[in-house]
């Protein structure tokens, strides 16, 4: 999930940008958040294997209430052929040094997210976590106040969450330790004010916020999701800024900040040792000479992820599947979302995931493909290769 078309990605080093994370009412569609009995909160959101690792610990504060305290330590190795320019075949980095700060009772709460982070993701090089924190959305990624006048309403505001996509910013968030190539198109940490409701099998949220970060509030995003059982739900998700943003960031992207719609239908299944989710996405950009963009254009993508708990072991092996298309042509005005207009991709990734308390390590491998892509914008120094891949390794403790 970073923004920028793929051919800037060298400049600087800064070869990627994205991020989302997530609250209890502010999860990815369909996402199951599996949090273990013993603990309290639901925030940050982990999907898969590593949820049974946080463990937070509670504090009362006068005037406050009972607040609670966890946090994430990670790093990450990682190996890869066909790297982009700037980029490295071989690098280890602090993924993550974070702490969670949060009150999840009472009328008036919130949720305070401060360290570094890197956003890892499939098909675009690797940002180091310093660089990607000061440029991206600073230490203190998230960071909301909720009012929850009853058990069925609630209204947050502050930087949230989007509320696009099945995958989680964090790597120890999500089953994979890389994001995926759906995750770049998708909303990252959006600034605004979101108002949620629950009752019984149905749930909704309706957001009104910045979008890719733009600071300009004419993005509407709503998510309804209906929970048939203990297993089986299915999320519709709609977006899109109702204005026009003709300026960026290394966070904010002029196409993808200027999508017309940006959709997901999500189906998430969870049952035993199983967690399933399939989606599709579409992504549809504006056109007209204040944004820079001479045609609209448009992406199409799929994906399926699953993860199984290997019974009486501690191991998960979980898995990724993607295919992705986007229109138009470089002679007819279309904007990059991709490797050059028109063009298409794939992926395969595989994680196999071991812990033990709360300390936990992983190891993954993925494939990525590209076909029609424009000369220059695909893998490689020169921009000319079709395929990457990657070798990662991860370990750390979750608190």
């Amino acid at each position: 999930m970073r923004y920028i078309p793929l051919s800037l990605m060298s400049l600087a080093g800064l070869q990627s940008l994205h991020a989302q994370s997530a609250g209890p009412a502010s999860a990815p569609a369909a996402a199951a958040q599996v949090t273990p009995p013993s603990s309290p909160v639901s925030t940050p959101g982990m999907e898969g294997p590593l949820a049974a690792t946080l463990k937070p610990q509670s504090f009362d504060v006068p005037s406050l209430g009972k607040i609670y305290v966890s946090g994430a330590i990670t790093g990450i190795g990682l190996a890869e052929s066909s790297p982009f320019p700037g980029d490295r075949e071989k690098l280890a980095d602090v993924s993550n040094a974070q702490v969670f700060v949060q009150k999840v009772d009472g009328e008036v709460q919130f949720f305070l997210d401060g360290g570094i982070y890197a956003f890892p993701e499939l098909g675009a090089g690797y940002v180091t976590s310093p660089t990607e924190t000061r440029n991206l959305y600073g230490p203190l990624p998230l960071a909301y106040v909720k009012y929850v006048p009853n058990s069925a309403f609630s209204i947050e505001a502050g930087k949230l969450p989007g509320i696009i996509g099945v995958e989680y910013p964090f790597t120890y968030e999500n089953m994979n330790i890389f994001r995926g190539l759906l995750w770049n198109q998708e909303i990252p940490v959006t600034r605004g004010v979101q108002a949620n409701y629950s009752q019984g099998a149905f749930s909704a949220s309706l957001s009104l916020n910045d979008g890719f970060y733009s600071n300009r509030y004419t993005w509407i995003s709503a998510m309804a999701t209906w929970t048939f059982n203990s297993a089986n739900s299915l999320s519709l998700i709609g977006s899109g800024n109702t204005g026009k943003t003709g300026y960026g960031s290394f966070a904010t992207p002029v196409p993808q900040n200027n999508d017309s719609q940006l959709d997901n239908l999500a189906y998430s299944y969870t049952a035993g040792a199983w967690i399933a989710q399939v989606y599709l996405q579409y992504a549809e950009t504006k056109s007209g000479s204040s944004i820079g963009i001479g045609k609209p254009a448009s992406t199409r993508a799929a994906g399926i992820l699953a993860n199984y708990a290997v019974p009486n072991t501690r191991l998960n092996v979980s898995g990724r599947g993607e295919i992705i298309s986007s229109s138009g042509s470089a002679e007819d005005g279309s904007p990059n979302l991709l490797y050059g207009p028109g063009s298409r991709a794939c992926s395969a990734t595989l994680t196999l995931a071991y812990q033990v308390g709360v300390l936990f390590g992983r190891g993954e491998i993925s494939l990525v493909r590209t076909a029609s892509a424009t000369h220059g914008e695909a893998f490689g120094p020169a921009g000319d290769n079709r395929t990457q891949t990657r070798g990662v390794l991860e370990a750390g403790i979750l608190f």
